[in-house]
This record gives C-alpha cells, structure tokens and sequence, in this order.
C-alpha cells in the first residue's frame, strides 16, 4: 500500500480519534458529521488492509497495528502541514529568496534605496544583488542564477527568443568636467565642441560607451584613458586629467563643487533601461514583488 494514496483528511480523522477515542467526539473536532467520521476511519482501515482500532459501544482502542502506524501517521500530518505553512509562508511573501542583477551605476545610486524599502515591508526575503555590466547581467538571467536584470540592451539579449525585455527608462546623457574648465560655462555644447578635448572614457563592453560611440560615429574622441569604474572617472575628471559623458542614472557620483554637469541636448545620445526575465516560467511570489515595485518606481523616473 503505497503512502500517496492516504489523504490527509484519513490522516487527520485517525489522529483525531488517537487522541479523542471517541467517534463523536473526534468527528466534532474535526467538524464532520459521525457518519462521514466513520466513513473515513473505514477508508483508512481499507487502504491499509487492517484494522487500526478496537471499538465496542463502550471504548476505542489502538489495536497493535494502530500503534504501530500512529507515528508514521502523526509525522506524515507533521511534513503535509508543514510543507503547506512553508509554501504559504512564500506565496505571503514572509519567506524567500530574490537574486537581481543590475548595472553598477544602478546598484550603487537607484537601487539601495528600493531595497531598503522592501526589506522593511518584507523582512523574511532574502535579497541577493550582482552588479555587473549588461551582457553579464543576461547572462545570469539566461543561466537562470538571476530572477530578473536592470540592462541596458546588450549585442547577447538583441535577438534571443528566451529572453523577455521591457522598456523601463531611457537615460539620458551629461558633460562631466572640472568647475574650471572651458566647457563648463560653454554656451552651447556640441559632440564637436567635446572633440579637442583629452576624454576619459569607459570600456567598451559598457553601456555607456557602446552608446556613445553609437551617438558618435564617425567621430573620434581624445581619449586618453578607458577605465572600468564611475568612480575612477570622477577621479580622473576631479583631478583635471580629462572630461567625460555620463548618463544621468550614474550622477550620483559627480555631484560635488569641483565637478560641473551640463546636460548635452543632443537626442541622440540616449541610453534604454530594461527589465530582462526569461521568456519561459513565472517569477516567484517574492521576485514578482520585488519586480512590481522596480517597474513602477524606475518607470516613473523622469530622467
């Protein structure tokens, strides 16, 4: 007799009756009626090919091998109960895990806050963050390690069919240089204008750069540095080695006096936000919530 074809209501009724070994009474307190009490003791005694009690019309009682199923029974019961409070537990979002991976001028200037925010309406929920540059962030969103990812939109997600991409934002783009420099109080900044100047530029697996050369071709910036870190640029523009162009989502980390920020009007410089989820599969409670609430708040950016 297999285990699986018990069902917890059997299950249920015979504990009932160990501990109130009386058929009224146990029905009661499982709220059925005497019959249909009885009617799923003889099930059980049916399914198991014996009989689990001795009852007369003054007693019931265990019979021997009632004794020896009652453990097996009450941990059965035990694992069912439990593995049901676990899942609620995570469908009531009190349980789980969320891995996002997010760009790192995401990671470190937008998404802090937002995870702050979560933890505190969601303290059970773990929270695990990769920041990486886009085509490693869908990758992990790809491998599955990731439930979802904060991208720019990559050469390895612009034609797969497993993946799914959502627009969120679009990014737009800055001069930044020394308080001193001739650019800063430059009425009318153009590409061109830029050109002369010493330019420190980021990698070119970066979103950042990939569309500024977009936005530059067939131009040729000065560059006399490629770095990989937003903070390295600020440094390097800090102490007056060259000028660079940031999106707007990466200021954070050039809002001080010695640093001047111009916005550059040029509309086509411009860097798209997504949300990338495999195709395939639902988010789990936890990663749905945490999804909703970085749609809604990144969406609403006016940037």
């Amino acid at each position: 007799m297999a285990a699986t074809e018990l069902s917890t209501r059997q299950l249920r009724a015979f504990v009932a009756l160990v501990d109130l070994p009386h058929f009224t009474r146990a029905a009661q307190a499982c709220h059925l009626s005497q019959p249909a009490f009885s009617t799923l003791i003889r099930q059980l005694e049916q399914e198991v090919g014996t009989r689990l009690f001795d009852r007369n019309t003054r007693s019931v009682q265990l019979t021997p091998e009632g004794r020896l199923f009652e453990a097996s029974a009450r941990r059965l019961l035990a694992d069912v109960e439990r593995a049901i409070g676990d899942l609620g537990d995570h469908v009531e979002r009190r349980k789980g895990r969320v891995h996002v991976a997010a760009l790192p001028s995401l990671a470190a200037g937008w998404l802090p806050a937002l995870f702050s925010d979560f933890h505190a309406q969601w303290p059970g929920i773990e929270l695990a963050l990769s920041d990486q540059l886009s085509d490693a962030c869908i990758d992990l969103v790809r491998g599955g390690q990731a439930d979802f990812a904060l991208a720019a939109a990559g050469s390895r997600a612009a034609d797969s069919a497993e993946l799914r991409m959502r627009v969120l934002c679009t990014d737009r783009f800055h001069l930044v240089c020394r308080a001193d420099h001739p650019l800063a109080t430059e009425p009318r900044l153009t590409l061109r204008k830029l050109q002369p100047f010493s330019f420190i530029h980021m990698t070119r697996n970066s979103s950042v750069r990939q569309a500024l050369e977009v936005a530059l071709h067939p131009l040729a910036m000065n560059t006399v540095l490629e770095v990989e870190q937003l903070a390295t640029v600020m440094g390097m523009v800090e102490a007056g080695l060259g000028i660079s162009v940031v999106p707007t989502l990466t200021l954070y980390q050039f809002r001080r006096e010695t640093i001047a920020i111009r916005p550059l009007p040029l509309p086509q410089l411009t860097r798209r936000i997504y949300v990338v989820q495999r195709r395939e599969g639902s988010l789990s409670a936890a990663a749905q919530g945490l999804h909703d609430m970085v749609v809604e708040r990144l969406g609403s950016l006016s940037i």
